[in-house]
């Protein structure tokens, strides 16, 4: 029996190239004459699933919950990233989430019974969970599938160094060949920086209209990918196995500051076109797309990205610069971006943006990454 679910917001085509991720969302009929409304692909996170205990029927697919294997099976490897992920907020969420007054308030606002460990809604985003006796059941909290992708098909392929048998002395032709198969197996590994970033923004942004606006619940964090990646879930050791967890180089974090501006102007369009009513949602989904629209204005008036450049240019600003939107621009716009991502991480490396760019000044420091990394 094939469980699956589809983990976080929605999916777009240039993903598909990578035969990454299936693609099975549904799709709903916006209503009412808001010009904030369009029809689009929808997460599996609606009204119908929010107060329902879980289902297989509520997890369309892309994430294969029957091809979930649990954190203990990265651990048996990854031991120092296993110690780095049990002094975490994603860790502690497994023991502390359900026991929060707050959580409790929201689930009481929504009527979900029998606890949100109970409820895909809140699954969705709290926890990983994997089939058990043909049914969904959550086993820990944020982990490593939960970023990474379901396992079982790339857990024996992604460190299979062919005949040399180690990382070291691994062929070039060897590598790409494991790096092509870990890809089609399904596997977001971190130097697909927008795959990855795209699985936190589609938490972190909050798409689910019912969930703020009845519920309660915060509308997203604050979240900007430099700052959030290199804190608390830092896990950089196994590219660094004698210097312990640094923090990733500047180069790399020049190209997580574009993605994660892009990425965040993408969700908070994709939340937008699932706006029925004025509210908090609503408030909170404009707020973040005139956010980033602002980041990636700064972005391009520090560094030469011709084609993010073209398509930002191409839209319609009002007296105060503010992007204005429309059906059509919902419709359109985020895949755009989507693809804008992809193509920004294969042709730069953070190195190509200049030997000291002025785009530095506008990255966070350690001072605002959020939480403390292991060592």
């Amino acid at each position: 029996m094939q469980a699956v679910v589809h983990r976080r917001g929605w999916l777009v085509p240039v993903i598909l190239v990578l035969g990454a991720l299936g693609l099975g969302a549904s799709y709903g009929v916006a209503a009412r004459s808001n010009p904030h409304i369009a029809t689009t692909p929808t997460s599996f996170v609606q009204v119908s699933s929010a107060i329902a205990p879980m289902s297989l029927a509520a997890f369309p697919p892309e994430l294969d919950l029957a091809k979930v294997q649990g954190a203990d099976a990265c651990g048996e490897c990854h031991t120092r990233e296993m110690e780095a992920w049990k002094r975490s907020t994603h860790f502690a969420t497994w023991t502390t989430m359900h026991r929060k007054p707050r959580a409790r308030e929201i689930a009481s606002a929504l009527e979900i019974k029998g606890g949100i460990k109970r409820n895909d809604l809140c699954v969705n985003c709290h926890y990983t969970a994997r089939v058990v006796d043909e049914k969904p059941k959550p086993v820990s909290g944020v982990s490593c599938e939960s970023c990474h992708g379901a396992a079982a098909d790339w857990i024996n392929v992604h460190n299979d160094y062919g005949a040399n048998k180690t990382k070291e002395t691994e062929t070039p032709e060897h590598r790409a060949m494991r790096l092509k198969a870990c890809d089609a197996s399904g596997m977001l590994r971190p130097a697909n920086v927008y795959l990855v970033a795209r699985n936190c923004y589609s938490c972190h942004s909050v798409p689910n209209e019912k969930l703020v606006n009845v519920g309660g619940h915060p509308a997203g964090s604050d979240f900007e990918l430099v700052s959030w990646s290199q804190g608390e879930v830092r896990h950089n050791y196994f590219q660094n196995p004698d210097q312990g967890n640094r923090e990733a180089s500047v180069e790399r974090k020049r190209v997580l500051y574009v993605v994660g501006a892009l990425t965040d102007l993408e969700y908070a369009l994709r939340g937008m076109s699932k706006i029925t009513e004025r509210g908090a949602y609503r408030d909170a989904m404009i707020k973040r797309k005139n956010r980033a629209v602002k980041r990636i204005d700064e972005i391009l008036s520090r560094v030469s990205l011709p084609e993010i450049q073209c398509l930002m240019s191409s839209l319609e600003r009002d007296e105060k610069g503010r992007v204005k939107i429309n059906q059509a621009l919902l419709n359109e716009l985020p895949d755009q971006l989507a693809a804008l991502s992809e193509q920004f991480v294969n042709t730069h490396d953070g190195s190509n943006l200049g030997p000291r760019p002025p785009l530095d000044a506008l990255i966070p420091g350690p001072e605002k990454y959020h939480g403390t990394a292991q060592p």
